[in-house]
């Protein structure tokens, strides 16, 4: 029997829909908006609804004297045996432990429970007594009078102290994950991530009709991009994969007419030991049909506005915009910080005349440049030692020299080049420059990409170097969202420069303007691909689809070299009817660890794993047993000794996550000094690392 599907069974799912939102909403559909955002701030969270407290720790005022009310939390501290501090996630309270001897069993049982056991108190709201409020605490002008106390679970001695000014080993607070969340600044985090995240449900369900599709997690194994993990089934040789992005279902999705998808979808990445990737990791992930890309950007940029903190400086929409030309040329990076200066500057018409020889050759060969950045009060915050190891770095990692120029202090005697420059040449570079009393200009002569990567990344050591020394460059407050666009198409490929590989993913459209050099010049061909840039870091990256399957096939098979077989339902799917569409994935680990201000994306996730991919509270990955193993038809060859580590390598291996230098080399405070041994994270993925995006 065919499913009853048709215009009367929607017309009747609408009108049970809407039936009882006539009752509240506003008559006018473009007041909407205002009517969701005034109807949310009026809504007040009951943290106190289904549970035996009446209020929460953190919420109680003057205006609660009088009242009895009942507390759960933790035993935050003790003072003398007359009061104690206690805690939820919502705030400290004090509560005075009684001291008459009809009390002697709550005051004995306050008194004798270690730090961090539940407690339940009963008691009534008090005032302070006067020169004792605590105008620290928002709670510090009340305290609770406890009448009764029940010890819920006893606390053995803790590894470490819940207090944030206590440090500790992040191999330590992986290990007891459990404990480190019951800080303030873990609970602060991930409370902000839900917060964000609802509120994007919000604006994409309620505002835009988006829908939240889930998508499947066992799928098989796509072409190019990331190393996915493999699970194995129970027919011999054949394996699942879990996907790196819904890429594949989403777009099919719009081929079945959902033609508005989200999800927040958990994706996974076999990427080994890359600094500051997780193996599963978060995605916002949307796509549209009947949209182009400046539609894209508009949503997000609405998204993101909608969903941002309260306690954030408010953003200011559109987001500038650059392309991916003009930020390589200018920051050396496609994923560019523009918080400061320090930009990149082409200094060759300066040098057309020059007498030095090395930059005549240079300027003859076909893509040869002559580039400088300037780095403010460098001759006073940079020592020899520092443009010693900035020299050293530039020649070990990208083969290229770079030369400090002092023009305008008595510096010059430490940079044998400056003394080679013309008076002319000088002049001309501190009018071009801008460059003050104090200031160092960092040049370099090479092919043109590679002279703007060597200065794109020691513009941003130098800026760390600066900053670690007194100077204010980046303000942490201020959030600068930019839109990098027009990426290549392809890219040469590492191994084999004379192939082509998707610079983005196979799927993305051409631009416009170049589709007839698709087939001809493949390799100048720009794409519909743009990246979300926040303060240096790529938060999001989407693309316009190809919708046609003629040319989506021509893309695998001929420029790509692609097994079409592996993509035969995706060719075929086009082929029925595609409508035009594209999307956008937003990382939203790496969004809120941006947002919240912390180190590292381990501090916006609940239970992250380490450098290496392991669980240090589980042990995961572990063995299995051969039983376990043999349903799937596959053999292991175990190590002779096991993985096992000791505290001391898991503490390497978790130090070596944050810094990526050895442990003989962890207390070096130089940052350039780091580079110059190679240990940075960067310099590990020296490959554009949009190549394999976070974001799909």
């Amino acid at each position: 029997m065919p499913f009853p599907w048709g215009p009367s069974l929607m017309r009747r799912m609408y009108r049970s829909w809407s039936g009882p939102i006539r009752k509240t909403a506003p008559p006018l559909l473009g007041s909407l908006t205002r009517y969701l955002m005034l109807s949310t701030q009026r809504r007040i969270s009951d943290f106190n609804s289904f549970v035996v407290r009446t209020n929460t720790c953190g919420e109680l005022r003057s205006s609660h004297l009088g009242q009895e009310v009942t507390l759960c939390g933790w035993v935050q501290y003790r003072r003398q045996s007359l009061f104690l501090i206690l805690r939820d996630f919502h705030g400290l309270i004090q509560v005075v432990i009684p001291q008459d001897e009809s009390a002697a069993s709550v005051k004995k049982l306050l008194c004798e429970a270690p730090i961090e056991s539940v407690v339940q108190v009963t008691g009534t709201v008090i005032s302070r007594p006067p020169g004792q409020q605590n105008p620290k605490m928002p709670t510090g002008e009340i305290e609770i009078e406890v009448k009764t106390a029940e010890l819920l679970n006893s606390c053995k001695k803790l590894p470490f102290e819940i207090k944030d000014f206590m440090k500790k080993t992040e191999a330590l607070r992986m290990k007891y994950r459990y404990l480190d969340l019951r800080s303030s600044q873990m609970q602060y985090n991930l409370r902000l991530r839900s917060q964000m995240v609802m509120k994007m449900r919000e604006y994409l369900c309620n505002l835009h009709g988006f829908v939240d599709i889930e998508t499947p997690t066992l799928f098989k194994k796509t072409p190019g991009g990331a190393k996915e993990f493999v699970v194995p089934s129970r027919e011999p040789g054949k394996f699942y994969s879990l996907p790196q992005s819904p890429q594949q279902f989403k777009q099919l999705l719009m081929v079945g007419g959902f033609d508005r998808y989200f999800q927040v979808a958990r994706c996974y990445r076999d990427e080994g030991s890359k600094p500051e990737r997780q193996p599963e990791f978060t995605q916002v992930d949307i796509e549209m049909s009947f949209v182009d890309q400046a539609g894209i950007q508009k949503l997000i940029e609405g998204l993101l506005q909608y969903s941002w903190p309260k306690d954030k400086n408010p953003l200011t929409v559109p987001f500038p915009s650059m392309t991916y030309t003009e930020a390589l040329d200018l920051y050396g990076t496609d994923k560019p910080d523009t918080r400061f200066g320090m930009k990149i500057v082409d200094v060759s018409d300066i040098f057309r005349n020059t007498e030095i020889e090395f930059l005549q050759d240079m300027l003859k060969e076909p893509q040869g440049t002559i580039k400088t950045i300037c780095i403010p009060g460098g001759t006073k915050y940079l020592k020899s030692k520092d443009f010693e190891v900035i020299k050293k770095f530039a020649v070990n990692h990208f083969n290229q020299e770079v030369s400090p120029l002092f023009l305008k202090t008595s510096g010059s005697g430490k940079s044998p080049f400056t003394k080679l420059l013309k008076e002319e040449e000088k002049t001309a570079l501190i009018s071009l420059m801008g460059a003050q009393e104090e200031d160092v200009l960092l040049l370099t002569a090479g092919e043109h990409k590679k002279a703007c990567s060597v200065l794109g990344k020691l513009r941003l050591e130098c800026a760390d170097l600066l900053e670690a020394r007194g100077v204010v460059l980046r303000d942490p407050t201020v959030f600068h969202f930019l839109w990098v666009v027009e990426f290549p198409l392809f890219l040469p490929k590492e191994e084999d420069p004379t192939e082509l590989e998707s610079a983005h993913h196979p799927f993305t459209a051409p631009h416009p303007s170049d589709i007839h050099l698709l087939y001809t010049e493949p390799e100048k061909v720009r794409s519909q691909h743009y990246d979300l840039v926040l303060n240096g870091s790529e938060i999001g990256g989407g693309s316009i689809r190809i919708h046609n399957a003629e040319q989506q096939q021509y893309v695998l098979e001929t420029v790509l070299k692609e097994d079409v077989k592996l993509l035969s339902h995706l060719l075929q799917a086009l082929d029925f009817g595609a409508p035009p569409h594209g999307g956008i994935a937003l990382g939203l680990d790496r969004l809120v660890c941006l947002v919240t201000g912390v180190p590292s994306i381990r501090d916006v996730i609940a239970f992250p794993k380490s450098f290496r991919g392991h669980d240090l509270m589980s042990n995961a990955p572990d063995y299995v047993s051969p039983e376990d193993i043999e349903p799937y038809h596959i053999q292991v060859r175990r190590p002779e000794v096991t993985d096992r580590k000791d505290v001391k390598s898991v503490i390497c291996e978790t130090e070596s996550s944050q810094q990526l230098v050895l442990p003989s080399l962890a207390k070096t405070e130089n940052p350039l000094e780091k580079l110059a041994l190679g240990q940075t994270p960067e310099l590990l993925e020296r490959r554009k690392s949009s190549k394999y995006p976070d974001n799909q």
